[in-house]
C-alpha cells in the first residue's frame, strides 16, 4: 500500500494543471491520483497532451467532491477564477488541504476582489483562513495550513524583487514602479486574438495598462510588509516567448546606500532560500536563465545621480509563478524538504 500523499489536480488540461502534473510525477512523496477537467471527463489526459503518451494514461475525472474526498489528501485547483470560490469551501469542509493557483482567495477584501475579477468573491471566512503563499517570505504561515491561495505569477516575480527594499524601510512608498513582461503562456490556453501568432510574433505590448488584477494583490503585499499603505504603478507586457517574466522595478532610496549594501540587504534577506539567487554586481538576470525552473534570480543597478534603483527579477511564469511554488508551498506545508520535487536545473539553451 503507498504511503505517498495522494493528490488531485483540478484544472488539469490547463498549463498550470499540466505543469503540476509534469512536476509531482517525479516527486517522492507525491501520488498523483485524480487529474480533473469539467470539459473534458472521460477522455485520456495524453490525448489533449501527446506528450505525456506512455508516461501519463489515466483518464481525465469530472468534478466531484465525494470522489476526490475518497481519492485524494491534497488538492490542487489550476482551474480560471471563480471555480475555486465555490469549491475550495466543500473541499476544505470535507477534510482535504487545498492549494488554489487561481486569485480567488489572494485578496483579503472581498469588494476589491469583486471590483478586480468582476466575480462573486469567496466566503470571508475562507478567505480569513487562507494563507498568502510567497514561500521565501511566509514559509512559516504556510507551514500547517489547510487551505494555501499561490500568488500570481506578477506578483512572485515583483514582490521578491522588493520586499527586501520595503522590510528594511530603505525605500520611499510613494514612487514604486513595476514593469513587468511576460510570455505567451502567461494567458493560458483557451484561445484569443492577441495570442495568435500572427498576432503576437514579432510584436510587443502593453496591455490592461493600469487595470490587470495583480495589481491590488502586489500592493496589498506590500502593504502588509510595511505596516502602511502602499500604493505602485504597474505595467504588464506581452512578448513573442512562451514561458517566463522579467519585471524591472524602479524604486527611489529614503537615505544613501551603495549599490554593494544594498546586495547585501538581499543576500542576507533570502539567505538559505535556495530558490532566490542574487546575481552579483553588474550581472543581471535573463529569462532563459531559469527557464523551466523554479528559481527567481535578481539583479539590481544603482543610479547614483538620482538615487534611483532598478531591480530585476525574473522567473519563469508557469513554474515558479505557478505549478512550482505550488510545490514549494506544499512541501512546507507538509514539512518536507522545500526543494522535494523541485530540484532540477533551468533547462538551457
Amino acid at each position: 500500500m503507498s504511503t505517498k500523499l495522494r493528490a488531485a489536480i483540478i484544472g488539469s488540461t490547463g498549463y498550470g494543471g499540466v505543469e503540476l502534473i509534469r512536476l509531482l510525477l517525479t516527486h517522492p512523496h507525491v501520488e498523483i491520483t485524480s487529474v480533473i477537467s469539467s470539459s473534458s471527463a472521460g477522455t485520456p489526459i495524453a490525448d489533449g497532451y501527446p506528450h505525456l503518451n506512455q508516461i501519463m494514461t489515466d483518464l481525465l475525472d469530472g468534478i466531484d467532491v465525494d470522489q476526490i474526498r475518497q481519492k485524494a489528501d491534497v488538492v490542487f485547483i489550476a482551474a480560471p477564477h471563480g471555480v475555486a470560490v465555490e469549491l475550495a469551501p466543500k473541499l476544505i469542509d470535507a477534510g482535504l488541504k487545498v492549494i488554489d493557483i487561481s486569485g480567488d482567495f489572494r485578496l483579503k477584501s472581498g469588494d476589491v476582489y469583486e471590483k478586480w475579477y468582476k466575480h462573486k468573491p469567496a466566503d470571508p471566512a475562507y478567505v480569513a483562513k487562507a494563507v498568502y503563499g510567497l514561500s521565501e517570505v511566509f514559509a512559516d504561515e504556510v507551514r500547517g495550513a489547510e487551505l494555501i491561495s499561490n500568488p500570481g505569477c506578477f506578483p512572485t516575480a515583483t514582490l521578491l524583487g522588493l520586499i527586501p527594499l520595503v522590510n528594511s524601510g530603505w525605500a520611499e512608498l510613494s514612487s514604486i514602479i513595476i514593469d513587468s513582461k511576460s510570455g505567451v503562456s502567461g494567458a493560458g490556453r483557451g484561445l484569443s486574438l492577441s495570442s495568435h501568432y500572427s498576432e503576437i510574433n514579432e510584436n510587443f505590448l502593453a496591455y490592461k495598462v493600469n487595470k490587470h488584477q495583480h495589481t491590488p494583490e502586489i500592493e496589498q503585499t506590500l502593504s502588509r510588509v510595511a505596516g502602511e499603505d502602499v500604493t505602485v504603478t504597474f505595467t504588464t507586457h506581452l512578448v513573442p516567448m512562451t514561458r517566463g517574466i522579467l519585471s524591472t522595478m524602479y524604486v527611489t532610496l529614503k537615505e544613501k546606500h551603495t549599490e554593494d549594501e544594498i546586495l547585501e540587504l538581499f543576500r542576507q534577506y533570502y539567505e538559505g532560500r535556495r530558490f532566490v539567487r542574487i546575481r552579483p554586481k553588474g550581472k543581471y538576470p535573463a529569462t532563459k536563465e531559469v527557464w523551466g525552473s523554479n528559481y527567481c534570480d535578481i539583479g539590481v543597478s544603482l543610479d547614483e545621480r538620482t538615487g534611483r534603483l532598478t531591480v530585476i527579477s525574473v522567473i519563469d511564469n508557469v513554474v515558479k509563478g505557478a505549478a512550482g511554488q505550488a510545490v514549494q508551498n506544499l512541501n512546507l506545508m507538509m514539512g518536507w524538504d522545500e526543494g522535494a520535487g523541485l530540484a532540477f536545473s533551468p533547462v538551457y539553451p
